[in-house]
């Protein structure tokens, strides 16, 4: 039979605020869904050689969508890869992600550099996989040309990256980017930090304190950034614009009456500011990333901007890398911040981190599923088929027991290096069985055995 059937006494759909009893039918030719009847299904309502699948009292949710990837293949892949990458996705309920253009080599900024990472991935992959495309100083010719390839969108620095192949770029630079962005379908995305010449010296402090880091990024860094996209929507209204890993609370204002311009945040922003800045970071430089985690009431500011919709979703910027480069005490290293490697891996653990905070906050899930879910559809174009449970979208549904309360161990990073300041916290809701296009992906009890890559490459 080409359909196969789910069912669950509570189903969280496109159409309702809180989960429901429902049926959704997904067609095994083209993953989609076909069907969706209120109410449990009985095993007599279909033939036998219809496979239903009853997940009984477990939430059924769409499948998360992560548009905030660094997967580094090819040329990093001792940092991450497509097949650790999206293993940890599957296993985290994410049946999406959307890998940034760098910190692979070589970089997403021409087509031919994008048909070299799509050959990477081929077969590899456990999770639909889509691309964001690059804007570097000088590729501006390339942008149509990658548009039509099928990159998403492009992100640009208006900072040093960090990797010598991906530089900033100019305010002129990005003049040119938006003219030939003009009238597609392709959204600028930015790192807003920018470094207008002011003075953040940190000389004489001590490297391994976790305040000595925090201080030489700067709010005004990012309201600097912002600034000048603001600038720039004022000239090029038409292009979409969207802000990667806000951190300052601060710059929020800057978001206000710009329609085509969004932010996202991250996992981290909103849960990790308390031990970032307390005594747990010193010489642990895996809490480092740019921008840094900032205090508690920023975090508290960030929260409440999700609720105003002033923040469309929440992402991981997964920036994984070898432990070395972390530079961790623990590993032999000297626990140096400001010379660390900046990014933090939590790929798979954005659901249950970001619900433990949302059952003390009283946040509904469906509000969540939403930040994590629908909205970075949206962001990246892929509304269409990804991002909710209803007729037509792709049948990637995932299994949660939303009661489980859980530590985070080594055992349960399935990313490539388990180096994570996740490590130890207690989270909530563990996905048990991942489908996509209704095809089982990840089973919590089996693992990854007998599964196969599945993922498309979007």
């Amino acid at each position: 039979m080409d359909t196969v059937v789910f069912t669950s006494q509570r189903v969280l759909l496109s159409t309702s605020d809180e989960p429901v009893p429902a049926t959704i039918e997904v067609s095994r030719a083209s993953g989609k869904i076909t069907r969706i009847v209120a109410g449990v299904a009985a095993r007599d309502a279909y033939g036998e050689d219809v496979e239903l699948i009853d997940a009984g009292s477990r939430v059924i949710l769409p499948g998360l969508v992560d548009s905030h990837v660094h997967l580094n293949e090819p040329g990093r892949t001792d940092w991450e890869g497509f097949a650790t990458g999206t293993r940890a996705a599957v296993a985290g309920g994410v049946t999406t992600v959307v890998d940034m253009p760098l910190n692979s080599i070589p970089p997403t900024t021409t087509v031919e550099n994008l048909n070299i990472k799509r050959a990477a991935a081929k077969g590899q992959c456990y999770s639909d996989v889509a691309f964001w495309g690059g804007v570097i100083p000088g590729n501006h010719t390339h942008l149509k040309a990658l548009v039509d390839a099928g990159v998403r969108g492009f992100k640009c620095f208006l900072i040093e990256s960090g990797v010598d192949e991906f530089p900033c770029v100019t305010e002129e630079d990005l003049k040119l980017a938006l003219e030939e962005l003009k009238g597609t379908r392709g959204v600028l995305l930015f790192h807003a930090e920018l470094d207008a010449g002011h003075s953040h010296s940190t000389e004489g402090a001590d490297p391994s304190q976790y305040a000595t880091f925090l201080s030489s990024r700067p709010e005004s860094l990012e309201t600097d950034a912002i600034s000048l996209v603001r600038k720039l929507h004022s000239l090029y209204p038409t292009v979409p614009k969207h802000i990667v890993h806000l951190s300052a609370a601060t710059a929020l204002p800057l978001l206000d009456d710009a329609p085509l311009l969004t932010a996202e945040t991250c996992f981290h922003y909103l849960t990790l500011a308390e031990d970032a800045l307390s005594d747990k970071s010193t010489a642990k430089p895996h809490f480092k990333c740019c921008p840094p985690i900032r205090d508690a009431a920023n975090a508290d500011a960030l929260w409440d901007a999700l609720r105003a919709n002033k923040i469309a979703c929440v992402v991981s910027d997964h920036s994984p890398c070898v432990p070395e480069l972390k530079r961790l005490v623990a590993g032999g290293g000297d626990g140096d911040f400001m010379r660390a490697w900046g990014g933090i891996s939590s790929l798979g653990l954005g659901f249950p981190i970001m619900w433990a905070q949302c059952q003390r906050r009283g946040i509904p899930l469906a509000e969540l599923v939403k930040w994590m879910s629908r909205r970075p559809a949206e962001i990246a174009g892929l509304q269409d088929r990804k991002g909710s449970i209803a007729v037509g979208m792709d049948g990637d549904l995932a299994f949660w027991d939303l009661d489980a309360e859980w530590i985070v161990t080594k055992d349960a990073l399935h990313f490539k290096n388990k180096l994570s300041p996740y490590e130890g916290m207690n989270v909530r809701g563990i996905a048990e069985k991942t489908y996509i296009r209704g095809r089982i992906a990840w089973d919590k009890d089996a693992g990854f055995t007998g599964k196969v890559p599945q993922g498309d490459l979007l």
